[in-house]
């Protein structure tokens, strides 16, 4: 044997999908149209709930009733408090054998108004903010911004807010120094370039037209617009949630089109891969339960996130209406994480290790462990599990890459992946390759997201 067939046969090279499947670039394109417009439609996790609700239910799925009985191929899907989901088919397996589930999450880093957020200053009317979740704060600034949320009125009125999204809506904005002025802003480190007290969004210039005798006139003409269009007064603020969030749309970037710019495909990628691939199981082995849920990005902490237990307790009433025991169930699970990671990015080379890295255009990412420096906070999955998701992609053709979140020291982060394990449940991370993460226009390869899409029908099929 020569050295060139010896080292075909025992090397390994991750693929480029274009030229493994040139035939899915017109696939991948027909599939990303939709998943465009979900993330236009979702830049909330209680937006995202209400799209993937209609999506389920026009799919067949049914409110799931503890009640009733379920049989192989049933689909039913549970909502958690408007800001997170479980969808779920049923197997023609016993529940005994084990589920498979996948967990993704749909909140993204934004800007939330404080409880107190409006006034007025110098002949301008803003709002305070509180950053939420991993951002770089100087992106924000100078970027157009939609304001989107539900508040309750005083009577119990419930009203949904969105502003800035549609054909001639207004936008918001923070404000940014001009360099003319910025030396002393220049100065200051990246990471205080803007400082979080500066995340102030203009929301009004103009006075109450019947101004006289009232102080805060630019206060009180924003307080007239949102009680006009709202019925709120400024007492609303505290009982309501209202997120600011980049107002563009989803683009296709590059002159070939091979990439998708938008807000929030961490981690709506995943959830919108996920739920297709749950919608299009039919008759599947193991029961299969997708899970989308809320505040991964301040660590899944409250009720809505993977912290508290309405995943277990979901689980633990499936295996009292099927007479088994909860955690016989979980001890022979498995759990995709489905997260993003960090796709190697050129320009910033430094802050990865090229032979552990995942690329755009390679496939969807099996990332074994996530965490900082010395896997802190992280799920490691085993050799046995790795072994059987491999097999599950392999067998169906699917292009995947292993990948690390960036060079050992540089950082690190976490995904839901610990809260699942830490329920007796096998899990390992697959998602998406992101270049820009975190930022308010994030990149993603449209092969990528479809061949996500194909390793998730994968796992929900595979035995």
């Amino acid at each position: 044997m020569t050295g060139k067939e010896l080292q075909e046969k025992l090397g390994w090279k991750f693929p480029d999908i274009a030229e493994k499947y040139p035939e899915h670039r017109e696939l991948a394109e027909e599939f990303c149209r939709d998943y465009k417009r979900f993330l236009d439609e979702g830049k909330t996790e209680r937006e995202c709930v209400k799209a993937a609700v209609s999506m389920l239910e026009a799919a067949g799925y049914r409110r799931f009733d503890r009640n009733a009985s379920y049989s192989a191929g049933d689909k039913v899907y549970l909502v958690n408090r408007k800001k997170a989901l479980i969808a779920a088919t049923f197997g023609t397996e016993p529940l005994e054998k084990g589920l498979r589930i996948n967990g993704a999450h749909i909140d993204s880093p934004r800007l939330d108004l404080k409880p107190n957020p409006l006034y007025e200053k110098d002949g301008l009317a803003l709002l305070k903010t509180h950053y939420y979740g991993g951002l770089r704060k100087y992106q924000w600034t100078a970027v157009p911004l939609s304001m989107h949320g539900v508040v309750i009125l005083e009577d119990g009125t419930e009203k949904e807010i969105s502003l800035g999204e549609k054909e001639g809506d207004p936008v918001f904005c923070v404000t940014d120094l001009l360099p003319h002025l910025a030396g002393e802003q220049n100065g200051r480190k990246l990471g205080e370039g803007i400082k979080g007290e500066e995340l102030n969004i203009v929301v009004g210039s103009l006075p109450y037209e019947d101004s006289e005798d009232v102080k805060e006139a630019v206060k009180l003409k924003a307080l007239a617009v949102l009680n006009e269009q709202y019925g709120m007064t400024e007492k609303d603020f505290l009982r309501a949630e209202i997120e600011m969030v980049p107002a563009h749309k989803a683009s296709d970037v590059g002159l070939d089109r091979g990439l998708i710019g938008a807000y929030g495909q961490d981690d709506r990628v995943c959830a919108y891969t996920a739920l297709q691939a749950e919608i299009s199981v039919k008759d599947p082995v193991y029961t299969t339960l997708t899970v989308l849920a809320d505040k991964e990005e301040i660590g899944s902490e409250g009720n809505t996130g993977l912290c508290s237990d309405y995943l277990l307790h979901f689980i633990e009433t499936l295996a009292q209406m099927k007479g088994t025991d909860y955690k016989e169930v979980l001890a022979n699970s498995m759990c995709l994480s489905s997260d993003v990671n960090a796709a190697y990015d050129p320009t910033f080379a430094s802050a990865y290790e090229s032979r552990n890295s995942c690329y755009a255009g390679k496939g969807c990412v099996l990332t074994k462990y996530t965490g900082a420096r010395g896997k802190s906070g992280s799920n490691d999955a085993g050799a046995e599990l790795m072994a059987k998701v491999i097999r599950i992609m392999d067998e169906a053709g699917v292009c995947w890459q292993a990948g690390e979140l960036g060079a050992v020291d540089a950082g690190g982060g976490g995904t839901v992946a610990k809260f699942v394990a830490a329920m007796n449940v096998d899990t390992v991370d697959l998602g998406v390759p992101i270049l820009s993460m975190h930022a308010p226009f994030e990149l993603a390869s449209k092969l990528d997201v479809y061949h996500t899409y194909l390793a998730f029908c994968a796992f929900y099929r595979g035995k």
